[in-house]
């Protein structure tokens, strides 16, 4: 098997052949299989989100599915029936603008992405492993929308703003897109490696440093906290879960991991706050009049919250 390097290495070779760009993207769903954690994205159409889904199936040999979220889906639609398996039973599905979903429809994936099992006709059916679902919102269209619950939310573990491509990324974009012949990648021989790699971060042991520190920061982002940064007191209303902190710590390890390290360290877990807790803060009337971003409250979080304290006496 080759190194976890040598495996991003290969991967990301082979994805840079059909995805131009997008570095942010690739990372957050490379990251989200390591630690066999969701990922939400969030950017406006045709910036490639599917292609990227699509793609790193086929190149790892995981099945992939797609869903059209649209008001009318159905849970049905989804779990399928008794005799008929629904798209769900995948290992890697993409639910396309799932904020047009309606509410009943974005339950349905809760049990789903938490227990990686679904519930047909009062019976438990397991889903495939591994499981990960990436699902796309569109931030600038509100009507015929629903904004996703705070529950599930805190089941995707990152969250990435996809954005648009640099000039010279969109110059080769243009190119390949219009020529005959499309780029074709090399399906990885080595990719049943991902189960072993996702089990080496579950076993990595987090240090008691380390811990406090992500306990340190997840404290922070909840402004009744003596922790809490300047920018929490004042714009936050409630802070990330306990599941951010495990987000972070799994990012961490996984970022480690990549790196070639066994131990995580300050940067790793910096690494991955912003994609592990932007979608974890509930901004107050104050914060949301304001405009300010979760992104500049976390930033502020970083600066403020020392890697290292001291032990009390």
């Amino acid at each position: 098997m080759p190194t976890p390097h040598a495996w991003l290495t290969h991967l990301t070779t082979e994805l840079a052949k059909v995805i131009v760009g997008q570095q942010d993207l690739i990372d957050c769903i490379v990251l989200g299989l390591l630690c066999n954690g969701h990922v939400l994205m969030e950017g406006n159409p045709g910036l490639a989100k599917t292609l990227t889904a699509k793609t790193l199936g086929a190149l790892l040999s995981l099945e992939f599915k797609r869903i059209q979220a649209t008001p009318d889906l159905t849970p049905t639609d989804i779990l399928g029936t008794s005799e008929i398996r629904g798209p769900v039973f995948a290992q890697i599905l993409l639910v396309d603008e799932i904020n047009r979903a309606q509410p009943r429809t974005q339950s349905a994936l809760l049990e789903a992405m938490e227990e990686r099992q679904v519930t047909v006709r009062g019976r438990g059916v397991s889903l495939p492993q591994p499981f990960l679902v990436l699902a796309t919102q569109n931030p600038i269209e509100q009507e015929g929308t629903n904004p996703l619950p705070e529950a599930q939310l805190d089941r995707f573990m990152f969250k990435v703003k996809v954005d648009y491509p640099e000039r010279a990324d969109l110059r080769e974009i243009l190119t390949r897109t219009t020529l005959a012949e499309r780029p074709t990648i090399q399906p990885m021989r080595h990719g049943a490696s991902l189960a072993t790699l996702q089990r080496d971060v579950r076993e990595r042991v987090i240090p008691v440093a380390m811990s406090d520190y992500i306990a340190r920061l997840i404290l922070a982002t909840h402004p009744e906290s003596p922790f809490a940064a300047p920018l929490t007191r004042r714009y936050v209303l409630y802070g990330a879960s306990p599941r951010g902190g495990l987000s972070l710590a799994l990012g961490g390890k996984a970022m480690a991991l990549l790196h070639g390290r066994e131990d995580i360290t300050a940067a790793d877990v910096q690494a991955v706050a912003v994609r592990s807790l932007q979608h974890r803060i509930i901004l107050n009337f104050e914060g949301v009049a304001s405009g300010i971003a979760p992104v500049a409250i976390l930033q502020q979080i970083l600066q403020v919250t020392p890697a290292v304290v001291e032990e009390e006496a």
